[in-house]
């Protein structure tokens, strides 16, 4: 009896899922930092361009990037350890939503920093409430629109890559031999430490990737370490330390509308990593992700931060290293929370150049691209070859913010966050002509079952 008891203790260790493995310490923050090192620059770009935006001085800028991480760090472990009905518990790193940086910018130039937090904390609440039927929309997400949604993802980011490999946007000397240089050593570094090497150094190579172009970028001068020795040792932060919120109706639809196309994002992100994971995200899955993105959004508005969403960088890393333990982004998350409590060290971070990020930029957003033209692989065009106009159109549409910024330049204000988004404009795409052709989802499925029975039938 004993021993069978025991045997089947093996058997269901042996089946727990990848994304519910706990790993070593040491693996934890090893893996851990890579994801951190892999969103840092993102994540600190919003609060410096709000700062810059609300004419912040130097020392509120540096506080407001330090609530930023911290709260990141806090958004971060909600969703990936989760409580009750709150957080998709997958290996998701949290990040401030660029969706929100238009109107963010609007209303710190119009009415401060208070009415951007009154409007964060309003929009975070009602995110936190729609979410269960928000949700509900996941029928609308088959595979044809699943795939076309994770290509448009790696696909509008790689652009990102590709301006951190040539120095980083606006720099004088973007495109400089050296900067393309350090970019390709760091993508070839990658690819040598994927080929050559297995197990925990595979796991690692992004961010042995980014040691070796560090360690080249510092003798050649690109590594800037400025006001490190002016940086405090421990920064607390202070809720409402901008001062006491206030409530705008005007500023609070703006950001309840960014809220709508955060969700949306959201969603893609969450569907992208489940397809890269092997864990199908259901209902119940997309509620409790997006109850937690509410509930980090109400924090960032309490804790002088912004609205939170999952970070498709960081997806990529997890396709490239195939470490899917949600335990390894929880330990991104208390990074962190300590990069956030400690600005010498989040200065050291920020210390990385954008060609060292931008060679596994590039790798790590081509991958997305290409998990999601996996799942594109398994639709039936011939049977079904409406579905080619969902993908070609689906992403044709979210690459016209990237190739031409002012293409709707005459169209409202209000739409500009929508319409300037690659990732929203490829999702909306995809949904509404998945409606149009296959009648949605629910269709779909119908049509899934019927054909199911037929040998070598692949689903819609």
């Amino acid at each position: 009896m004993f021993t069978k008891t025991s045997k089947n203790k093996d058997t269901h260790a042996i089946k727990k899922h990848p994304v519910d493995e706990m790993l070593s310490l040491d693996k934890l923050f090893v893996y851990g930092l890579q994801h951190v090192l892999a969103m840092y620059a993102g994540a600190v770009a919003v609060p410096l361009i709000v700062a810059g935006a609300a004419g912040l001085s130097k020392a509120d800028t540096a506080f407001l990037i330090n609530a930023d991480l911290f709260t990141c760090g806090i958004a971060t472990l909600i969703q990936t350890l989760g409580f009750w009905k709150i957080g998709i518990r997958i290996p998701v790193i949290q990040g401030v939503s660029f969706a929100s940086v238009t109107p963010m910018i609007m209303i710190a130039q119009s009415q401060g920093m208070e009415s951007i937090y009154g409007a964060v904390i309003v929009a975070g609440l009602f995110a936190f409430f729609i979410a269960p039927y928000f949700s509900k929309l996941l029928r609308f997400f088959p595979p044809v629109v699943t795939g076309s949604v994770v290509a448009v993802i790696g696909i509008t980011l790689l652009p990102v890559g590709i301006d951190w490999a040539a120095g980083g946007y606006g720099n004088k000397s973007y495109g400089a031999p050296e900067f393309l240089m350090l970019a390709g050593v760091v993508l070839l570094s990658i690819l040598i430490f994927n080929k050559y090497f297995k197990g925990f150094i595979s796991h690692i190579s992004v961010l042995l990737g980014l040691l070796v172009g560090m360690a080249i970028a510092v003798p050649m001068g690109l590594v800037n370490l400025s006001g490190l020795s002016n940086a405090a040792w421990v920064g607390l932060d202070t809720p409402f330390y901008y001062g006491l919120p206030k409530f705008d109706i005007g500023a609070i639809i703006a950001m309840c509308l960014v809220i709508l196309v955060i969700m949306v994002e959201s969603t893609g992100d969450f569907l992208a990593l489940g397809e890269i994971i092997d864990k199908p995200i259901k209902e119940k899955d997309l509620n409790r992700g997006l109850r937690a993105d509410g509930l980090s959004i109400v924090l960032g508005g309490i804790l002088n931060a912004f609205p939170y969403t999952a970070f498709a960088q960081n997806i990529g890393l997890v396709a490239l290293t195939k470490v899917k333990s949600r335990y390894v982004v929880a330990a991104s998350g208390l990074i962190l929370v300590i990069l956030g409590l400690f600005p010498k060290l989040a200065i050291i971070i920020a210390s990385l150049p954008d060609p060292v990020l931008g060679g596994a930029g590039i790798a790590m957003f081509g991958i997305v691209a290409a998990s999601g033209i996996k799942t594109l692989s398994k639709v039936n065009y011939e049977k079904y070859p409406h579905n080619i106009f969902i993908v070609a159109l689906s992403i044709g549409i979210s690459i016209i913010p990237i190739v031409s910024p002012n293409f709707f330049k005459y169209f409202p204000s209000w739409s500009q966050t929508i319409l300037h988004s690659g990732i929203t404009l490829g999702a909306l795409t995809a949904i509404s002509l998945n409606l149009f052709f296959n009648g949605g989802g629910g269709s779909a499925s119908k049509i899934k079952e019927k054909t199911a029975k037929g040998a070598g039938v692949t689903e819609i």
